[in-house]
């Protein structure tokens, strides 16, 4: 079951590129992290929340762009931040 129509914020989806293969912030400070998420408005690439830095959401506090995908192998998901909704990929 999808919850796309209740995410209000699914016109923020922008075709985007990561911008690096792992999380930003903890490549900068060199830490490692398999399990990330993808800003899908700017391409951002950061740590989940079961991470000890949690980038993806300090990402979207910081420029509150709504909507992260995961960037693993073999899933395809997507989580809205606003409306608090797992969505399918986009």
């Amino acid at each position: 079951m999808t919850t796309d129509l209740l995410c209000t914020h699914t016109d923020q989806i922008r075709p985007v590129k990561p911008g690096t293969e792992g999380c930003e912030e903890c490549l900068a400070l060199g830490d490692d992290w398999v399990h990330l998420r993808m800003c899908l408005s700017c391409g951002h690439v950061g740590c989940c929340d079961s991470s000890k830095n949690r980038h993806a959401t300090k990402h979207y506090r910081a420029t509150e762009h709504p909507i992260a995908a995961s960037h693993e192998p073999g899933e395809a998901w997507a989580w809205c931040y606003a409306d608090k909704l797992m969505l399918d990929a986009a």
